[in-house]
């Protein structure tokens, strides 16, 4: 069965959905566009989609079933609004809304509608994320009590209206939004606090480096970052548990775990070492007989393409959306406390 799809805001995104469900969906047929921009137009008619003249064509076509929202973020609540009124399945790109407020006026307008909506929130595919979930999964480590999660570059700027505060710009609802969504989907768990610094180091209105620590119920510290002028890079993650501790330096996963040989790894020899930072006892070089080294587990792999395969079976009424309006609010209330912890320059309690 071919279900009908239409997009609202052609750029670099959209193109991206575009070509990938072009080339591995034939159940999807995008029959059109529309966006503000001349040079997006032009791009999606030498694509031969049609280009509608206003999102209201859109609402008004009943042969299309599926609308994609690939807009500047401040445009995602009123176009997700008006197309789940008008009869339409939704899918936004991330980040969902501007606040959380935003997405439980989306969340109401879609149970009213009887249709679904949903959030592209791809990088629950990562491999480096899914090696992550894995060491705790195999019980390769177990007890994690902080967790550090990165992602750090040296180009400073940011590209086009993500520059700016009303548009939503800024590296929290870019990059934070998913590390975020990730951590949430690793530990699913009670938050109970959030503390957070933004820093404005070349953007004039919004973030574009910003630490956010996410205490949980069970007391795991975990530790989202986001940097754009680090010129030398910290891990991707950096995960501390009880019995050892995991590295996956970037994307390309290279990385490795140490952990305890043996429940007797625990206590060694107390003699002073001499170190080139003087003596000590607390900070002395583990002995080598109490550790493991092992490899990142490599039996993992992620595929984005299987979120449009669950598009496909929600269409064809034989699944639910695996990126889930709850789980998508639960991430913007986080969101919405982070921005909240910086202005207020103290931790927030919460139970999220």
């Amino acid at each position: 069965m071919t279900h009908k799809m239409a997009i609202i805001g052609f750029g670099g995104m959209a193109g991206y959905h575009h070509d990938n469900i072009t080339k591995h969906f034939p159940e999807l047929e995008i029959t059109g566009i529309y966006d503000v921009r001349p040079e997006a137009v032009a791009n999606a008619r030498n694509k031969g989609l049609k280009a509608y003249d206003s999102p209201d064509q859109i609402y008004a076509d009943k042969s299309i079933e599926l609308v994609l929202i690939a807009t500047p973020n401040d445009m995602h609540k009123p176009y997700a609004i008006a197309c789940l009124e008008s009869g339409k399945n939704v899918i936004s790109e991330k980040p969902v809304t501007l606040n959380s407020a935003e997405l439980e006026a989306i969340i109401a307008a879609a149970e009213k509608a009887g249709k679904f909506f949903t959030v592209h929130q791809n990088r629950r595919w990562d491999k480096d994320f899914l090696i992550a979930k894995k060491i705790f999964a195999d019980g390769t480590l177990s007890n994690p009590y902080v967790i550090e999660s990165r992602v750090q570059g040296s180009r400073g700027g940011m590209y086009g209206w993500r520059n700016w505060k009303q548009n939503g710009g800024g590296m929290v609802l870019d990059w934070g939004v998913h590390l975020i969504d990730q951590m949430l989907d690793f530990f699913p768990q009670k938050v109970i606090g959030v503390s957070a610094i933004l820093h404005k180091v070349f953007a004039p209105e919004v973030d574009d480096n910003f630490t956010a620590s996410f205490r949980f119920e069970n007391g795991l510290n975990y530790i989202v970052n986001v940097a754009m002028n680090s010129f030398i890079v910290q891990p991707r993650w950096h995960i501390s548990a009880e019995d050892g501790t995991a590295l996956i330096e970037n994307w390309e996963c290279a990385g490795k775990i140490v952990k305890l040989a043996d429940s007797k790894s625990l206590e060694w020899s107390e003699d002073i070492v001499y170190t080139a930072a003087g003596p000590t006892r607390s900070m002395a070089p583990r002995p080598k007989e109490t550790t493991l080294e092992l490899p990142l587990p490599t039996n993992v792999e992620g595929v984005w393409l299987d979120y449009y395969k669950n598009i496909v079976a929600c269409l064809d009424g034989q699944a639910t959306p695996i990126v889930k309006t709850e789980q998508a609010l639960r991430v913007m209330k986080l969101i919405d406390l982070v921005f909240l912890s910086n202005e207020k320059k103290h931790g927030v309690e919460c139970c999220i």
